[in-house]
């Protein structure tokens, strides 16, 4: 079985990787690194058992902070069919803790918007459907926007009407063209994921509805820094949000931040933030609770951000130690959630098929492939009771709960959990 990728410059990688000359958002300079994770795969181009032979292309991956609008981001950019090809492997459905959170949302949102038959809800990313699915059983009609295959005809399965487009400006005034005004804009988990920040927004604005809300969800810049959740860099992240630089990003739009919510437990720290057309409503009070918090913390400057390569540098030296030590012990070890961040974590550590014997996942859509870069094959937890490892790596550690959970059987046997984030820790 072969391991490791190929650098940016070699034929593999086709020097498709462009450095980003200039802010996404605010056009100004370009952002100023303070993390580098080395030139890794993309975390989810899964590899397919009869592809072990290849090399897996590598690309930088790099962290820089705009010093004028504080935007987090991604120092070279890919091409999105780099990315988003037809064999994309994330299913929202998969997630159990997602979805009860997107149900609850769902449930907010008729009853504070009075949505019916006759308001129209647009998701941008719609992944499977999973979250329309829900207006959809409630009578009140929705369009998704999914680019991605798969996801895209899962959803239509479901009964949810789905675009296979990306969104941007362009799409938003061809639906308007076509009598659509959204009432509600959803957009969860995807912002991070545009390398054209102001097409996407402006988006927003024109598909909008005079009196309509856009919601938009992402793991905060904040809990990434104070918890040394460096996994959450991979390529398809183009993004890494502040309050302070998404209301900098909205008011180029003529959208007002008018409301932000924080989900401690979702993705390791996620933050909602709430527009409207400027002057549509008043801002609540947690705009500027927010706003005043994260400045009091330094995200609004570079001083916060210069310290975190390092401190991700000793977590790596720790966990790599920690599970060599264990191996030396002829102890067995697999992890659990072929995840983007895992791929991250394995990749920029130096972690292994040789250290890591298996990895588990509910997507049955991963099963039987390997994770880029590392190798390491990707099976239907099923296989932990069979196999019982002494130690179970938790990959996606932002669902730990959850998977805690589901292996009560694998833990009463004496399977042991190690938690990568924010510091390497058995349980």
């Amino acid at each position: 079985m072969s391991s490791g990728t190929s650098a940016e410059g070699s034929p593999a990688a086709g020097g498709v990787a462009a450095p980003v000359t200039a802010c996404r958002s605010c056009d100004g300079p370009a952002p100023r690194v303070f993390l580098s994770l080395g030139d890794t795969p993309v975390a989810n181009r899964l590899v397919k058992a009869d592809a072990l032979d290849a090399v897996d292309p590598a690309f930088p991956l790099e962290v820089g902070f705009c010093e004028q609008c504080a935007l987090v981001q991604l120092t070279h950019v890919l091409p999105a069919d780099e990315i988003f090809d037809a064999d994309y492997p994330y299913f929202s459905s998969f997630s159990d803790m997602l979805v009860r959170h997107s149900e609850k949302h769902v449930i907010d949102l008729i009853a504070s918007r009075n949505l019916g038959p006759e308001s129209l809800v647009v998701e941008v990313a719609s992944n499977d459907g999973y979250l329309l699915k829900a207006f959809v059983e409630r009578g009140i009609p929705v369009l998704g926007i999914e680019p991605t295959p798969g996801p895209a005809a899962a959803a239509r399965k479901a009964g949810v009407p789905t675009r296979e487009e990306f969104f941007g400006a362009d799409l938003a005034r061809t639906l308007v063209a076509e009598g659509l005004r959204a009432d509600v804009i959803i957009a969860n988990n995807v912002m991070a994921h545009v390398p054209d920040l102001n097409s996407f927004v402006e988006g927003f604005s024109i598909l909008l509805a005079d009196d309509g809300i856009v919601d938009v969800e992402n793991p905060g810049v904040g809990a990434l820094l104070a918890h040394n959740e460096f996994d959450t860099v991979y390529h398809e992240h183009f993004c890494y949000f502040s309050t302070i630089a998404v209301d900098a990003l909205m008011r180029r739009h003529d959208l007002q931040l008018v409301g932000v919510e924080e989900f401690a437990d979702l993705h390791g720290g996620t933050l909602r933030w709430r527009m409207q057309h400027q002057g549509a409503a008043e801002p609540t009070g947690s705009v500027k609770a927010v706003l005043d918090a994260e400045r009091a913390a330094g995200l609004g400057t570079f001083e916060r951000y210069g310290s975190f390569g390092d401190d991700v540098r000793v977590l790596q030296g720790e966990l790599t130690e920690l599970l060599r030590s264990l191996k030396a012990e002829g102890k067995s070890i697999a992890a659990y959630g072929a995840a983007a961040k895992g791929a991250t974590l394995l990749n920029s550590t130096g972690i292994d098929h040789t250290l890591i014997d298996f990895v588990v996942d509910r997507n049955v859509h991963k099963q039987g492939k390997y994770i880029p870069g590392a190798r390491i094959p990707i099976l239907d937890p099923a296989v932990l009771l069979e196999r019982q490892p002494d130690y179970l790596l938790l990959l996606a550690w932002n669902v730990k709960k959850e998977i805690m959970a589901q292996q009560e059987e694998y833990a009463s046997r004496g399977g042991r959990f190690v938690v990568p984030v924010p510091r390497p820790v058995v349980l």
